[in-house]
C-alpha cells in the first residue's frame, strides 16, 4: 500500500475552485489569462495536464487540439515550443505550460492538477506525464495536488511527488462518459475501491452523484470530499449538503473566505 499522503491544505476546503481556471470571454479556459483572473478573485484553481511530445507537462483539458486551437491533431504529436505558439479561442492566449502556470499562481491561492488519462481506457499505461508534472512541482510551496481518474495515474504520484496531496476523481462511469473503459471496469471504479491502495485523502466527485453510500462512507472515514462541476448557485447549495467544497465555472460563487 502507498504511504498516506499530507491532507490538503485548509484553503481546498474554503475557497471555491474555479474549472479550468476562471474562464470567460476573452480568458479561454486552462489558459494564463483564466489563471490570473482566478488568482486575482481569490477563488483556488483546477487546471489540466496533457503531455508534449518532448515530455513537458502542458496545461489543456482535451487530448487533441482541435476544439480550442485552429490546429488539429492529438496534443502529444506537438513539441511544447511548438503547442506554446498555438493561440486558443482566437485570443491571444496560448497553451501554458505547468512551470508557467506554478510562476502565475505564486502560491497565492490553492492549485488542484489534473492528471489526464493517456488513452480514455484508465488503465497501467501511465508515467511519463506524472513524472514531468512532479518535476515541475518539486520546490513549490504553494497549496498544490494532484488527481486523476486514473488509480493508476494517482498511484504513480505517490512514486514520484509523494510529499504532495493525492485524489482521486470519480462518478458514476456512465458507459456513454466512458466508451472506452470496459463495463467490468466502470463497474469497479464506480464504487471507488483504489481510495485506500493510492494514499489518496481526498475524491473530486461528480455533482449528480454526491448521494452515492460510498461518497458517504469516505467522508466518514475522514476523506475529503471535492465535487465537480457545479454551474449555478442552486447546484452549488445541493452540493454543499455532502460536499466541503465545489469546482465550478459559469457563475461566481459565493466569496470566498479567508
Amino acid at each position: 500500500m502507498s504511504r498516506p499522503t499530507p491532507p490538503l491544505a485548509p484553503a481546498f476546503l474554503t475557497r471555491p475552485i474555479a474549472h479550468r481556471a476562471l474562464h470567460g470571454p476573452g480568458r479561454p479556459e486552462n489558459s494564463l489569462a483564466a489563471v490570473h483572473a482566478a488568482v486575482e478573485a481569490g477563488f483556488g484553481i483546477e487546471i489540466d495536464l496533457q503531455l508534449s511530445s518532448d515530455g513537458v507537462a502542458m496545461v489543456f483539458h482535451d487530448a487533441t487540439l482541435d476544439r480550442l486551437t485552429e490546429a488539429s491533431g492529438p496534443v502529444i504529436a506537438q513539441s511544447a515550443a511548438d503547442l506554446g505558439t498555438l493561440t486558443l479561442l482566437g485570443t491571444e492566449e496560448t497553451i501554458p505550460t505547468l512551470a508557467q502556470v506554478l510562476a502565475a499562481v505564486a502560491s497565492r491561492v490553492p492549485l488542484l492538477i489534473e492528471i489526464k488519462d493517456r488513452d480514455g481506457a484508465l488503465g497501467p499505461n501511465v508515467g511519463v506525464l506524472e513524472q514531468a508534472a512532479a518535476a515541475q512541482i518539486e520546490g513549490y510551496d504553494g497549496p498544490v495536488a494532484v488527481m486523476s481518474f486514473n488509480p493508476h495515474s494517482v498511484a504513480e504520484m505517490a512514486r514520484w511527488a509523494p510529499q504532495i496531496p493525492r485524489g482521486l476523481i470519480t462518478c458514476d462511469f456512465h458507459e456513454a462518459d466512458w466508451p472506452d473503459v470496459p463495463e467490468r471496469l466502470r463497474d469497479r471504479l464506480r464504487e471507488i475501491p483504489d481510495y485506500t491502495n493510492t494514499g489518496a485523502t481526498f475524491i473530486s466527485h461528480q455533482a449528480a452523484d454526491l448521494h452515492r453510500p460510498r461518497v458517504a462512507d469516505l467522508k466518514a472515514a475522514g476523506a475529503a470530499i471535492l465535487c465537480w462541476t457545479i454551474r449555478d448557485a442552486a447546484a452549488e447549495a445541493q452540493a454543499r449538503t455532502v460536499a466541503d467544497n465545489v469546482t465550478f465555472e459559469g457563475y461566481l460563487p459565493t466569496a470566498t473566505q479567508p
